[in-house]
């Protein structure tokens, strides 16, 4: 029964996905600017007759239904076309730029996890103390505050006034990682490069903080929402007045309920992390995917933008289904 409604979950996305890729043509098409003006630039020394041929090169002389049905042909079959500006495959575009997003997301999610968990469980147990209260004002601050101001503040900080940590990239000039996974941190723990290990961690230490604030900030505070509510079940107060250690009772009986609504989130939230980060790639010169995105909306790179826009949407629907089969195993009132 519980595969039957996987695979439903899984069916219903098609829909979903056909729909962002009308949306994201569709808009791309209307944005103001030529993308073959921007890729000619300033230059005089082209013909009318060269513009005309690069134009129907890329197919953007045919009609927009023309252009529209050839897009979804193409998608159909899993081809994402070619990028305008790098003349290269875009799904080998995303390809080499994934890996250092994932990396990022990841050490963002756990960074958030580390921090966010313990701190609402703890606000909990502490209700309307002064922790508590320091703790929920801070994870307000930490949601209001933007993530590219945050990056800025903690650069100056770390990396312009005390040289703590570099300012921009995933390694210094020099530093050589064998390519085994593309996640950095990974690849040189596989190959005993500890100095490339200390590198990669100092250049993903100040993006993973800001990308990851503001998600520690949201699991802080739903975490101790649902503790909360937790907490007052008559399963709770049986299991304390069976003399059961504190510690027991809070690990074993009320944070695997109190984690459901957490795991919500995070799932959600790896969605965002990976689909979110592009300013916080652009302000710390990560060469993710983040950063690739804004490069091919400025150069109205309409495969590129198109290609990423599709891998972002099924990256969310890909966190929302693995957060269902989550679910169930965390509640077993779901598997009936």
């Amino acid at each position: 029964m519980r595969s039957v409604k996987i695979l439903e979950r899984i069916l219903g996305t098609i829909p979903i996905m056909i729909g962002v890729a009308l949306v994201v043509f569709i808009f791309m098409r209307f944005t103001p600017g030529d993308p073959i003006d921007l890729m000619m630039g300033n230059s005089g020394n082209v013909s009318q007759q060269e513009v005309d041929n690069l134009r129907a090169q890329f197919n953007l002389d045919q009609p927009i239904y023309v252009q529209l049905k050839e897009y979804l042909g193409n998608l159909v079959q899993g081809d994402l076309g070619e990028s305008f500006k790098k003349r290269r495959p875009v799904a080998e575009l995303i390809g080499e730029t994934l890996p250092a997003t994932i990396e990022l997301a990841l050490a963002a999610c756990l960074f958030s996890m580390i921090v966010g968990i313990p701190i609402g469980i703890y606000s909990a147990l502490k209700q309307n103390s002064l922790i508590d209260r320091a703790n929920m004002g801070t994870a307000f601050l930490g949601i209001s505050m933007p993530p590219f101001w945050l990056g800025i503040v903690l650069m100056f900080i770390f990396s312009v006034s005390l040289g703590f940590t570099p300012v921009k990239g995933r390694l210094d000039f020099g530093i050589d990682i064998q390519h085994i996974t593309g996640l950095y941190m990974i690849d040189s723990v596989l190959t005993g490069n500890w100095e490339g290990f200390r590198n990669a961690f100092m250049h993903l230490l100040l993006p993973a903080v800001t990308l990851g604030a503001a998600m520690a900030s949201i699991i802080s505070r739903i975490t101790r929402s649902s503790m909360l509510e937790v907490l007052q079940m008559d399963y709770v107060t049986l299991a304390r007045a069976k003399g059961l250690k504190e510690s027991k009772v809070i690990l074993k009986h009320a944070l695997r309920n109190g984690l459901i609504p957490t795991v919500t989130v995070i799932g959600l939230e790896i969605g965002a992390l990976l689909g979110g980060n592009m300013i916080v790639e652009t302000v710390f010169g990560w060469p993710g995917l983040g950063r690739l995105a804004v490069e091919s909306i400025f150069n109205r790179d309409y495969p590129l933008v198109q290609g990423v826009v599709m891998f972002y949407a099924f990256t969310f629907v890909l966190a929302n289904l693995i957060v269902d089969v989550v679910y169930t195993y965390l509640n077993p009132k779901l598997r009936m």
